[in-house]
């Protein structure tokens, strides 16, 4: 058997704000989208024209019509729509520390920073839109 994690799902009542930070910030590009019954993004990190490239998915949670939703996805109360829940964070490997570092204080975003002992792993840690944290591993070296 060969698996491989194919993409993360994030549920969300503001996708304007999940653009700016998985496109504006993290560099994903916004792509081709399945016609679902509710609004919602795929990110791409590579070729927009295959959908294997499409790492995160923000689902859109519409207060005023949640109806596609529920039907498609089943039911979730909007107010739980915060936070990681039982995930823990989610990671990319990513290149450009110092580019990074400066898009993230140009932007006002909090991050934390550690390097992890002889993985040459340096990691950044910023919350996204919902509360989902979010780990950016760059080669240590660049720290």
């Amino acid at each position: 058997m060969a698996i491989s994690l194919n993409h993360v799902s994030i549920r969300s009542l503001d996708l304007p704000a999940c653009e700016r930070f998985y496109a504006g910030l993290l560099g994903l590009q916004v792509g081709p989208r399945p016609p679902f019954p509710f609004p919602g993004l795929w990110l791409y990190a590579g070729d927009t024209g295959d959908s294997a490239n499409a790492v995160v998915h923000i689902i859109g949670a519409d207060r005023n019509d949640p109806e596609g939703l529920k039907r498609y996805l089943g039911d979730r109360d909007p107010d739980s729509l915060q936070g990681t829940g039982v995930v823990d964070h989610v990671a990319f490997a990513l290149t450009g520390l110092a580019a990074m570092r400066a898009r993230l204080t140009t932007q006002g975003v909090t991050f934390r920073e550690r390097t992890v002992p002889n993985l040459g792993l340096h990691q950044v840690f910023v919350d996204d839109p919902n509360g989902v944290v979010v780990e950016l591993n760059f080669p240590a070296a660049e720290a």
